[in-house]
């Protein structure tokens, strides 16, 4: 049925190395962004400006499985293209990431990824925990 896309608020992202450039990407159990990543060469990851903390709603509090989100993104005329994929325009950054392995790690999987591109779009403040801290965004 073709190439699947989905979009998912990553709490766990971590740079873990310069040479060559890799992240550390922890992705919930159970999630269609999970199940995307498993099973695809490379994914998108976007780093998102602190402004865009209302997103969280619909891409960490709904399911990929139960919600189209690309949809409503598209609805509101909030996305564009990049290394074909769909991205939000008002993202900060995105990264091409290419998963080279894995591990459980409790409630998440720990991806560890091949950057293979990536590009600075917009500048701003990035989205933090204490930004959705304030907002009664997360429970932590």
């Amino acid at each position: 049925s073709g190439i699947q896309f989905n979009m998912h608020i990553l709490t766990y992202v971590t740079p873990i190395s310069m040479s060559p450039k890799r992240y550390i990407c922890g992705i919930y159990h159970g999630t269609k962004t999970h199940e995307l990543v498993s099973s695809s060469s490379v994914f998108v990851l976007q780093l998102l400006e602190e402004n865009q903390y209302p997103l969280v709603n619909l891409l960490g509090k709904q399911s990929g499985n139960k919600v189209d989100k690309l949809a409503k993104l598209e609805k509101k005329q909030l996305l564009t293209h990049w290394n074909n994929f769909p991205v939000l325009k008002d993202a900060l950054a995105l990264l091409l990431l290419k998963p080279i392995n894995h591990i459980d790690a409790g409630d998440h999987t720990a991806f560890l990824c091949d950057v293979m591109d990536y590009k600075n779009l917009n500048p701003g403040n990035v989205l933090t925990l204490d930004t959705l801290r304030k907002h009664k965004l997360i429970r932590c």
